[in-house]
């Protein structure tokens, strides 16, 4: 009688696998972890289908075609009709409403965001100070950073500046008479950047959760080397603090380039005085809805979108020379 051969050609249950067994099933687990990684693709991207669409429709095709009316004259009843670089040659060689506008946006970005950055991390610090009724204090602080870009705020701020306003009535009251605030175009502007540095909730508590995360050690290391308030602050709060600066520095400047609301309703969208509120977006609205100039509108839409580029790159290319983060050797 045969002796079983457990490495025999019947391949019974000892039957020892051959060369190349090895190989074929990494090839099958990997075919069918592949079948699993498409399977969830196709159903993510089932589940972005909406997204995407909504992107396309409402975002990027908008988008394109406002580039494309940037080329045309159209006033949104005729079709629009190609002129090339017009639009923006006019404006930047005969339009001087347009250069009016520029500088009085640039003038209200330079001066309301270091004033607000300031404002904001000043309070931040006498509220680090372990106040009692804290969490009142920070509700009621942030509130005007919830309703200060709101119609009702604005409309209530022109009454406060204007000729009869509690601001008039109060320097009244010590022998001043200045007249109306926002009638006046030396000061109209002025009255708007206070509008936009009472709205420093936001960046208030943002540096206040950030002062609560330097370690006492620094300030008492600082301390036993006799450094003062004013050394403490510049060589341990700024330095610890630069990215939460370098954070709300840049969401002010954004938000302060594309003010208007506050700009419309104090100077009743014409931004007068003499233009001295005529902020770039509402000298922008101005072309596009008051005066039907759609295309010119768009060109400007799309200079103030460069320029807001060029501004957040010389933002982050100036970051490395000033923030520190915690992570650097």
């Amino acid at each position: 009688m045969k002796e079983n051969d457990p490495g025999g050609a019947r391949g019974g249950v000892g039957t020892l696998p051959g060369p190349g067994a090895p190989a074929q099933a990494a090839a099958g687990g990997a075919r069918r972890r592949g079948g699993r990684a498409a399977r969830d693709n196709r159903a993510a991207y089932a589940f972005l289908t909406p997204w995407l669409a909504g992107v396309l429709v409402f975002t990027i095709g908008p988008m394109l075609f406002s580039l494309y009316l940037a080329f045309t004259r159209y006033d949104l009843v005729s079709a629009p009709h190609w002129i090339g670089f017009d639009n923006f040659r006019h404006m930047f060689e005969t339009d001087p409403r347009y250069l009016k506008s520029v500088r009085v946006t640039l003038t209200y970005v330079v001066v309301s965001v270091p004033l607000l950055l300031a404002f904001s991390l000043g309070l931040a610090m006498v509220l680090n100070r372990g106040l009692r009724f804290l969490t009142g204090y920070r509700a009621l602080f942030y509130l005007p950073s919830l309703i200060g870009g709101s119609v009702a705020v604005a409309a209530l701020w022109r009454q406060v500046f204007g000729e009869e306003g509690i601001v008039n009535k109060a320097l009244g009251a010590i022998g001043i008479d200045h007249g109306s605030w926002v009638g006046n175009p030396g000061s109209a502007l002025y009255t708007i950047v206070i509008l936009q540095v009472w709205a420093f909730g936001s960046s208030m508590i943002i540096f206040l959760a950030g002062l609560r995360q330097i370690p006492r050690e620094l300030y008492d290391a600082a301390a036993v080397d006799g450094a003062g308030a004013v050394r403490r602050f510049r060589s341990v709060t700024l330095p610890m603090l630069s990215p939460l600066v370098f954070f709300n520095l840049l969401l002010g400047v954004v938000n302060a380039f594309q003010a208007f609301t506050g700009a419309y309703v104090v100077s009743n969208g014409t931004g007068g005085p003499s233009d001295s509120t005529l902020f770039y977006t509402l000298y922008l609205y101005e072309q596009g809805f008051a005066q039907l100039n759609m295309g010119y509108a768009a060109a400007m839409a799309w200079v103030l979108v460069l320029g807001l580029a060029i501004f957040t790159g010389l933002l982050f290319l100036s970051s490395r020379y000033w923030v520190h983060y915690g992570d650097e050797r």
